[in-house]
């Protein structure tokens, strides 16, 4: 506030002229980038997944990996945080089916998209499950009442989703390909699907203002404990190797843990519809992984659905002038 001086009191009884009230600082808006840059450092740190997962332990099972990231990832998210463990009170009775409607998303995915791996290869599952989630995620968010999707994000969606299907099938576009698996596919899409709706039951408790990493912590705590099961019934014996161990602890330290607290902070700030389009980067970054880290090489289409996919994140990330 300005500083106010003081003035002698005028005499001879003239009135005093009173003060005009102060006017309040104007609230400050968070930057244009503050939803769009947490999410895609989200997405860079997911990246990493394929890469680690590469260096499990010969005879890990697919699925149990991924739920051994997510079990040790989400037990940290929630007990990182006191409001994780005191939303579900702090909840009304249909925010408390939301969360664990969220709760049950989160657990579907891994137990989806890796048997679609296991089915039918890295990449078409991760193109299946990545490019179907921002389709999944603005269908449901116009069918339950949410804003109708902008052209802008439709054409950064398709566009993305094109780059996407480029940079991942580019080395099968040119020869022969597989027959597909249609109960592959179909996983694959229950992933995304998955995806999509754990990322809009948590954007719309951010919106309720409900704290990010409370909401995240929530979920993720509730899911791991829906996935013990499967940890459960298995040979856990590849966890307790020296490689076993380091992939679990980046699954769960950096790609869960890390990952999702940047990435509810980024839904603070962004719509479901856009934060699911902006993590399409992950196979982007693993596809460049696999280059400088794993020595494999990229083909003229992959490296074309790079550029086309750098392009339509650059398109929803770029702020609009007002």
């Amino acid at each position: 506030m300005p500083n106010r001086t003081s003035t002698p009191a005028p005499t001879g009884g003239s009135r005093t002229t009173p003060a005009a009230p102060a006017t309040p600082a104007p609230a400050r808006r968070p930057g244009a980038l503050a939803g769009p840059l947490p999410v895609l450092a989200a997405a860079v740190l997911w990246g990493t997944t394929g890469t680690a997962g590469s260096l499990a332990p010969a005879g890990a099972p697919a699925a149990a990996i991924g739920c051994a990231g997510l079990a040790l990832g989400g037990l940290l998210l929630l007990l990182s945080d006191r409001t994780a463990r005191s939303l579900p009170r702090a909840c009304t009775p249909r925010e408390r089916r939301q969360l664990l409607l969220g709760a049950l998303a989160v657990a579907g995915y891994p137990l989806t998209f890796y048997p679609a791996v296991a089915r039918t290869g890295v990449a078409v599952a991760t193109v299946i499950a990545l490019g179907s989630a921002p389709v999944f995620t603005g269908l449901l968010a116009r069918f339950t009442g949410g804003p109708r999707p902008t052209a802008r994000w439709a054409c950064a969606t398709s566009t993305a989703v094109l780059g996407c299907t480029l940079l991942v099938l580019g080395p099968q576009l040119g020869g022969d390909s597989a027959a597909m698996d249609l109960p592959g596919v179909l996983l694959a899409a229950l992933a995304g699907l998955s995806y999509a709706v754990y990322s809009l039951v948590g954007g719309r408790l951010i919106a309720h203002g409900h704290p990010s990493a409370g909401v995240m912590g929530a979920m993720f705590g509730a899911a791991a404990v829906l996935v013990l099961p499967v940890l459960l019934t298995g040979d856990p014996r590849w966890a307790a190797t020296p490689r076993g161990a380091l992939v679990v602890l980046h699954l769960g330290v950096v790609t869960t843990f890390l990952a999702y607290r940047l990435f509810g902070r980024g839904l603070r700030h962004t719509s479901a519809q856009t934060a699911t389009t902006l993590t399409l980067a992950e196979p982007a970054v693993a596809a460049v992984l696999g280059v400088t880290a794993l020595g494999e090489r990229l083909t003229t289409a992959s490296w074309a659905g790079l550029a086309v996919l750098a392009l339509a994140l650059a398109l929803l990330t770029v702020p609009r002038r007002r």
